[in-house]
């Protein structure tokens, strides 16, 4: 997972211009069933405009994830397992070329 957490940060730190990151930023918490949910803000960055389409994995009631762009933000939730999920669906959508969209 720490090549995600690298790639993660390679991303907030290319946002980041004394602007962008007082307003806007990325969350990562916990959920009461268990699991994990990240929320990435999109506003004022390449990905604002990028259609993305959602994501529904339901292997079993501890293994699931579900991502989706809602109100110019990335949502991902999934079970207390799927964190490195949520962050692979977020980062492959975000490396991607606009000509792979």
């Amino acid at each position: 997972m720490s090549e995600l957490i690298q790639r993660l940060q390679a991303w907030y730190l290319a946002r980041c211009d004394g602007e962008w990151e007082h307003r806007y930023g990325i969350d990562i918490g916990t959920l009461d069933n268990p699991g994990f949910c990240l929320r990435v803000d999109l506003m004022g960055t390449p990905l604002e405009p990028r259609p993305f389409s959602p994501v529904n994995v339901e292997r079993s009631e501890q293994d699931w994830y579900h991502c989706w762009v809602e109100d110019q933000q990335f949502h991902g939730a999934g079970g207390a397992r799927n964190l490195e999920d949520l962050l692979r669906t977020f980062l492959e959508w975000a490396e991607q070329t606009p000509s792979q969209t």
